[in-house]
């Protein structure tokens, strides 16, 4: 009974995690780009916040929604002081992979790290009073970072910048005459910046024209408000708004994706734990919350689906399947084996809707690395029990599970006891634990390791031995 107790939960959270799925891919798939004489869809992700972790989950998350809903136009309503520069690296890379057009609205301002993010976008809006610029290198603690360094960092950005405003007028230079204090920023005969200082722009300042032919310096115009702007650039009327909900998630990803090597580990070992003891119980719950946090933690963080935890559950399946329905066949724990912990990268790999992620070193090293720290970690675990807790309660449910009522043997046999594990077989005894596929079996009131040859029996089952095995007696249930 435990043993199709168990293999329900196993298949109700199956379908659960398949009909989540579904639901989720039949709402994305419904999507569709604005056509000839439809209104154009807009999504605006708010960015309110330093640059961060978990504003870069907050756009990802939404960039990828609005290029699976089919929306043409994402609008970052923008007021930071800057923030880490490896974060900012992130989000530009985000925003040049969505297919639609994006536009920065510097609501009221874009510094450091802002202005960098901004010079990614399509469009850069202000709103009257905004200030854009000064966005040099500094450390986590605001001090400056040692000269060569500093050059690195600039000499990389300003490459970065340039790479995506090709054909951009003024924007790849202002972007590093913000960066750079020894760049003079130079338009004709006109000194934009003088050596020695960080550009920093208003919206006025951003909007003046330079040049044959006539263009201006950073800014695309200054609009009153965010609805003015899609107004004058839609029409009125023209257009559908949605707002991206910033929700509690984002943090709590940002905390869980720190320790996620060790949720996952701990996850791992739970899930081993309770294959290996009777009855679907604390292990199989713990190792459930400890995974179910991992792909949480990666689903907000704009990373992977649930499909991700669709495969975990599925090869979480195949190796139970392995061990109480087949043992011995391999194929089953093995294709098991490695859905899961393909799962378990696939969850961090930054999938986009539609794209097929590049598997290469760069992509695959990070979550590879997170992997294997998390079996590590398990390995661990496990063995630490094992030493340590040789008779404590988590071992005793694993070997042994209950008393049995006559005299006890340890577990295993010695080499000069082989003759009489051979002469049992054919004899009946009675299943001190239950085999799934290993446990105890009392014969003629002396107790040995036993494995079944077939799925599961239960505890108090009548069992013949069949065969000697090398550590164990191989048994099969009597009917």
């Amino acid at each position: 009974m435990f043993m199709f107790r168990k293999w329900i939960l196993w298949a109700a959270g199956l379908f659960c995690l398949v009909g989540v799925a579904w639901l989720e891919a039949a709402e994305l798939g419904s999507g569709k780009t604005s056509g000839p004489g439809e209104l154009s869809r807009v999504k605006v992700i708010p960015v309110r916040e330093p640059i961060a972790p978990p504003v870069l989950y907050v756009l990802r998350r939404g960039l990828k929604e609005a290029q699976a809903e089919g929306v043409s136009t994402v609008v970052i309503d923008m007021e930071t002081p800057g923030g880490d520069l490896g974060t900012t690296l992130e989000i530009m890379t985000a925003l040049d992979k969505f297919e639609g057009t994006t536009i920065v609205y510097v609501n009221k301002e874009a510094v450091s790290a802002g202005a960098i993010i901004s010079s990614a976008a399509d469009e850069i809006y202000f709103a009257p009073g905004g200030v854009i610029g000064a966005a040099a290198a500094v450390s986590g603690g605001g001090e400056d970072v040692a000269a060569t360094m500093k050059q690195k960092i600039n000499s990389y950005l300003s490459a970065k910048v340039r790479s995506l405003n090709a054909g951009k007028a003024y924007r790849a230079d202002a972007v590093r005459a913000m960066m750079d204090a020894d760049f003079e920023f130079k338009i004709g005969d006109v000194i934009v910046k003088p050596r020695g200082e960080l550009l920093s722009l208003t919206a006025e300042e951003a909007a003046k024209v330079y040049g044959e032919p006539p263009a201006s310096l950073l800014s695309a115009g200054t609009r009153d408000t965010l609805e003015d702007l899609l107004g004058k650039k839609f029409g009125p009327g023209g257009y559908t708004i949605t707002r991206l909900e910033v929700s509690w998630s984002e943090e709590l990803a940002s905390a869980i994706n720190r320790i996620a090597p060790v949720l996952m580990g701990l996850g791992l070992l739970c899930v081993f734990i309770e294959f290996k003891t009777p009855g679907f119980g604390f292990f199989g719950i713990a190792g459930g919350l400890f995974l179910a946090l991992v792909f949480f933690g990666h689903h907000a963080a704009g990373l992977s689906g649930h499909e991700a935890a669709l495969v975990f559950v599925l090869g979480a399946a195949l190796v139970a399947a392995e061990i109480f329905l087949i043992p011995g066949a391999m194929v089953a724990g093995l294709a098991g084996a490695i859905l899961m912990l393909g799962s378990l990268v696939w969850s961090m790999l930054d999938v986009w809707p539609g794209e097929v992620p590049a598997l290469n070193a760069g992509t695959l090293f990070a979550p590879v690395l997170n992997v294997a720290l998390s079996l590590a970690i398990a390995l661990v675990g496990g063995a630490a029990l094992w030493r340590f807790l040789p008779k404590g309660w988590i071992l005793a449910r694993v070997a042994v599970g209950g008393a049995p009522s006559g005299a006890a043997q340890g577990a295993g046999v010695a080499p000069e006891r082989a003759s009489e594990i051979a002469a049992l077989v054919g004899r009946e005894g009675v299943a001190v634990t239950a085999l799934t596929p290993s446990g105890q079996v009392e014969v003629d009131g002396a107790r040995y390791e036993a494995q079944v040859a077939v799925g599961a029996v239960e505890a108090g089952a009548r069992v013949q031995v069949i065969e000697p095995k090398a550590f164990a007696v191989l048994v099969r249930p009597v009917e």
